[in-house]
């Protein structure tokens, strides 16, 4: 199966269950869905950043901040975000993602999704998936803050980015 035929729920404005829907159809007739954000951290507190590969559906070859992916029909928020960032780190025993909050994703122009925001300690070598991942790092939160000007970003990644430093703000 590929990540197009894979199964979504399909949402609305109050993150409520109203279908299913394979991925491709999703984004093509812009379904809102639910998706993961995770925020992955060193144990130097360093950033996991990573560009995605040319193949990705969506957002092809962009720099993220985040693991994460859609959750798939019947999943949860929480089952997803482990699965997600297990599989994009290439690790396995990763302690369970810390949930943070969840917001509205929409662009404008189709793309809409709600996202839920997470974070967690990989102590862990990393091993990306080849498919997901064409190169990745650990940054300093001042070298993600550097470069946020320079390199073409994921926008819902971004949108991540922004409300997480405001609730770290808010604190």
């Amino acid at each position: 199966m590929s990540a197009a035929d894979e199964i979504l729920d399909i949402v609305d404005e109050n993150d409520q269950v109203i279908g299913q829907s394979p991925r491709g159809e999703a984004y093509e007739r812009g379904l809102r869905h639910r998706c993961v954000f995770i925020q992955a951290r060193d144990a130097e507190g360093r950033v996991f950043v990573h560009r995605r590969t040319a193949t990705k559906l969506v957002f092809p070859s962009y720099y993220d901040m985040f693991v994460g992916g859609v959750v798939g029909t019947g999943e949860s928020y929480d089952d997803a975000a482990l699965r997600e960032a297990e599989e994009e780190l290439g690790v396995s025993g990763l302690p369970r993602p810390t949930p943070l909050f969840r917001f509205l994703y929409d662009d404008g122009a189709g793309r809409t999704w709600w996202s839920a925001v997470y974070e967690v300690r990989c102590d862990l070598p990393v091993d990306p998936q080849v498919e997901e991942v064409a190169w990745h790092d650990f940054l300093t939160d001042e070298e993600v803050e550097a470069r946020l000007a320079d390199w073409t970003w994921v926008p819902d990644g971004l949108a991540a980015h922004e409300r997480l430093r405001g609730y770290r703000a808010m604190g």
